[in-house]
């Protein structure tokens, strides 16, 4: 079997490595560094569990797109940091940008893993004006020689499984690494109860019509998850439901069609903020997403370890590239 390209959701991994790992730990300095030993402990366990030839970390270079605020003003708008307080401090957010809450010890981690990265040499991908789960799915959808394994814990993500061209699967991290559940195309139609034949674009069909309150998207009142995966599965895609629905002679029950009718306007408005891009103008910070065997700048490295006092993370990840097959 070909090696795995891995793709990893960069804020998804740092929150929950945040979150996750006491605040306790901190650099020499008496600054938390809890982020960045979750962020590589975990990097260094997905390089060693599935031995891929390549990696990017995937990044939002806009956590809340405007285009997507155009179509759905709710989406994410309760992420949104607090406007500067009365008395002039800014509380994180601008006139002209939404800048999305982030706890404040967390924010120079990001930077200090961002430089760790640079050091190592391992590829971060970016695109002006769209989100980390677009890079994902740009980078999944352009693949055509190796298996593609996202990692997150974005159930949005489940929507990019796929078998063709290549397998697609996401790595779901919603209870941690060490129980991360992968899934493919069969896994997400037996878990959702969706058709299997297109169990990834079935799953952002469901959620479009489901809503995700988690991304301040309503769905259609009325219909959530079974019924949105009941609808889907009888009719077999979005277009077929909403086909059916404008039918009187349909066999779809009249509360249902109602309902659906009545939310017209939403679903058109909703599909392109819930679907992910996948021809969304991706850059690499390298010259190729492929893993080195040994960090691309090993003084810096070693900096960055003494004075973050990350050095037995850092080791883990060393040791991990190092055990890589050529």
């Amino acid at each position: 079997m070909p090696a795995p390209v891995l793709l990893l959701d960069g804020a998804s991994m740092w929150f929950r490595s945040y979150f996750g790992v006491p605040s306790s730990i901190t650099a020499p300095d008496g600054r938390p560094v809890n982020a960045v030993r979750g962020f590589l402990d975990s990097v260094a366990t997905l390089i060693t569990r599935h031995h891929p030839g390549r990696l990017v970390v995937c990044l939002d270079l806009d956590w809340r797109p405007q285009w997507r605020v155009d179509l759905i003003p709710s989406y994410k708008a309760h992420r949104v940091a607090e406007p500067a307080s009365a008395d002039g401090a800014d509380a994180g957010a601008d006139s002209d940008t939404d800048v999305e809450e982030v706890p404040d010890e967390l924010s120079p981690q990001v930077e200090w893993i961002a430089e760790l990265l640079e050091a190592f040499g391992i590829a971060t991908g970016g695109a002006p004006d769209f989100e980390a789960d677009d890079v994902l799915g740009t980078l999944a959808a352009a693949e055509r020689r190796d298996p593609v394994i996202v990692v997150s814990g974005d159930r949005d993500l489940l929507q990019v499984v796929t078998e063709e061209p290549v397998p697609v699967s996401v790595l779901y991290l919603g209870r941690g690494l060490a129980r991360a559940t992968l899934y493919g195309p069969a896994e997400v139609a037996q878990q959702y109860g969706l058709p299997a034949e297109r169990a990834g674009a079935a799953y952002a069909e469901m959620a479009l019509l489901r809503g995700d309150p988690s991304d301040g998207l309503p769905g259609v009142p009325g219909i959530g998850d079974k019924t949105a995966a009941g609808l889907l599965t009888q009719y077999g895609s979005l277009a077929a439901v909403l086909e059916a629905a404008a039918d009187p002679q349909s066999p779809m029950a009249k509360g249902v069609r109602g309902k659906l009718q009545a939310a017209l306007d939403y679903i058109g408005a909703a599909g392109p903020v819930v679907r992910v891009v996948t021809d969304a103008p991706v850059t690499l910070s390298t010259p190729s997403d492929r893993l080195p065997r040994t960090a691309a700048d090993p003084t810096r490295v070693a900096e960055l370890a003494e004075r973050l006092g990350v050095g037995s993370s850092i080791a883990r990840l060393e040791r991990a590239l190092e055990g890589l097959p050529d």
